[in-house]
């Protein structure tokens, strides 16, 4: 029997409140992986409860490489949150993704080198499928969205998630190019391989603030030409959202990657199993664990 959804919203850059919601209250939420980026903010909008979770935290304190990417799905799955949303803010890696457009990312390229990226590093090993990192649920959800709202978007596209917090060199932004990327940015991963983890089903949506510096005009973009493309796409970002609350609910989620990966991931003995590690790993694999 299907557990009842409940969405989550991951904020990037620019993205660190949401508008128009009832019943906000922010949520101190304690995990066995420490302190998650912020508190979150439980609300409702069209009579549906969310959860929304500013990345970097209010304020803009954290940098890519220290957040805490575990503690923050962790809480997320603590609240009962069954779907995540990402937005991101991105650099462009081609021509025709000009900034301002959005990107339903579907594959990503990790060369993140420096955060731990699994739950399973003590004791209890677990190997899930990443082949289709993103839900299509909630991807065909997002795209009907942006569909509604005219705001301009490509439909799949891959995501090379950096380590930051420096850009990319001009070699570095050349050859991510010839791998087919279409856009860059620092915080995809490890969060969505840890959505798998937790059999989270997760979208991203990348939000293009401007070109990487592969492009023959990028030094003559401004700081403040960057800002306001991220106040726009921020506003942008809001109004999709609320569009995709009143309707995730609709699209099925049957056949999703993420749907029960747990019960094929696990492969160490459970008689080696330890108590202490099966508590730390309750709110992200006590289904299986507890069998």
């Amino acid at each position: 029997m299907m557990k009842k959804r409940k969405l989550g919203i991951i904020g990037g850059s620019g993205l660190y409140k949401m508008s128009g919601f009832e019943k906000n209250k922010w949520k101190k939420v304690k995990t066995s992986w420490g302190q998650p980026s912020d508190e979150i903010l439980n609300a409702e909008f069209n009579g549906t409860e969310i959860c929304f979770l500013p990345r970097h935290s209010r304020g803009h304190k954290i940098n890519p490489s220290n957040i805490n990417f575990r503690a923050n799905i962790d809480a997320m799955k603590q609240l009962g949150v069954t779907d995540i949303i990402s937005v991101s803010a991105v650099g462009s890696l081609r021509e025709d993704l000009n900034p301002g457009k959005f990107v339903i990312v579907d594959q990503f390229i990790d060369r993140t080198f420096s955060r731990i990226k699994t739950f399973f590093n003590d004791e209890i090993v677990a190997h899930v499928s990443m082949a289709q990192p993103t839900s299509k649920s909630l991807s065909d959800c997002c795209e009907k969205a942006l569909k509604k709202l005219d705001i301009p978007f490509q439909r799949k596209g891959t995501y090379l998630v950096m380590e930051g917090p420096q850009f990319s060199t001009l070699a570095e932004s050349n050859l991510y190019r010839t791998w087919g990327a279409d856009v860059i940015g620092m915080t995809n991963m490890p969060e969505a391989k840890l959505a798998r983890e937790a059999e989270i089903r997760y979208c991203t949506v990348a939000m293009v603030t401007d070109f990487d510096c592969w492009h023959p005009d990028h030094d003559e973009v401004d700081v403040e030409m960057v800002i306001k493309t991220l106040q726009k796409n921020a506003s942008n970002a809001q109004s999709m959202i609320k569009e995709v609350i009143k309707t995730f609910i609709d699209f099925s989620v049957e056949g999703d990657p993420a749907n029960n990966c747990l019960d094929v991931a696990i492969i160490t003995d459970p008689k080696l199993r330890t108590k202490k590690t099966i508590k730390k790993l309750q709110y992200i694999a006590g289904r299986v664990l507890k069998k």
